[in-house]
């Protein structure tokens, strides 16, 4: 069995909040000569369900897994900003707390909008740019596919202890295991910064964050999705021409919980060194 890669959870007060994160890594000797990773998860997905995907970035990279704003154990309350700015901002200045001098984002979902509206503003030390199947709706454009009701029913579910039948129910290609993952940590996300990430898909335009963009940018896309069809990518490319892009096959929107070993091949070298 491959040893864990698994360092530690901790917190940092960044861009006035407590942001919650956890961090991989093969040790100081590779971490020094690589840039780091900042994994920026979707809309329902604390770090820690994220951690089978870090475990593997791990081996090669600096790590850390970001609770967004309103999720996992990063800050929540009915009063905080749960705006993609904020959240932008919440990964600008979570990276300038640590000391990251070279790093890469790499965002699934929300997390991609969240990466590339951070991108834009160019941060000291960015060096590449991943976003994975990030939803391209907005002012506009063709709604994001999925269903509010869905993420807020389980949610509530979640509050009152969901089994695993249940939960299986929202998601029924899961393994057992990431299912009881998802049960036990569901109940972490706040329903108003789910509800607001989830409204602002249709009212931020993240287009014009990538014509902003100045890093390489690799777009995963999934092959079974319909979040980023090939017309967006062709919509894309005409506002960065250097964008490289990779459609996973066989998996749907969640692409590492459909093809895992898709999803970390389609990096390929992009981030420095391929992801084994």
């Amino acid at each position: 069995m491959t040893a864990s890669t698994f360092m530690y959870g901790a917190q940092v007060r960044a861009n006035g909040i407590r942001q919650h994160y956890l961090r991989y890594g093969p040790g100081a000797a590779q971490c020094a000569s690589r840039d780091a990773v900042v994994l920026v998860p979707g809309i329902t997905s604390p770090a820690v369900t994220w951690g089978f995907v870090a475990e593997r970035f791990g081996r090669h990279f600096d790590t850390y897994v970001l609770d967004v704003r309103g999720r996992g154990l990063s800050e929540a309350s009915d009063t905080l900003d749960y705006s993609l700015d904020a959240q932008a901002a919440d990964l600008i200045a979570f990276a300038a707390e640590l000391g990251l001098e070279r790093f890469a984002y790499a965002g699934h979902s929300m997390g991609g909008r969240i990466a590339i509206r951070a991108a834009a503003q160019r941060p000291a030390g960015l060096t590449r740019l991943v976003a994975v199947d990030p939803p391209v709706s907005g002012p506009g454009r063709r709604p994001y596919p999925a269903r509010l009701p869905w993420y807020v029913d389980s949610i509530r579910m979640a509050r009152r202890g969901i089994s695993l039948e249940d939960m299986r129910t929202f998601c029924p290609t899961w393994s057992d295991e990431q299912l009881r993952l998802r049960a036990q940590w569901l109940h972490t996300c706040d329903e108003r910064a789910i509800v607001a990430s989830f409204e602002a898909f249709q009212t931020d335009d993240i287009h014009a964050d990538v014509a902003r963009i100045r890093v390489p940018m690799l777009l995963l896309t999934a092959e079974r999705g319909d979040v980023v069809l090939p017309a967006d990518v062709d919509e894309l490319r005409t506002l960065l021409p250097a964008l490289q892009e990779r459609r996973v096959q066989g998996a749907g929107h969640m692409i590492p919980w459909d093809n895992e070993a898709g999803f970390h091949a389609a990096f390929g070298d992009f981030l420095g060194h391929p992801i084994d």
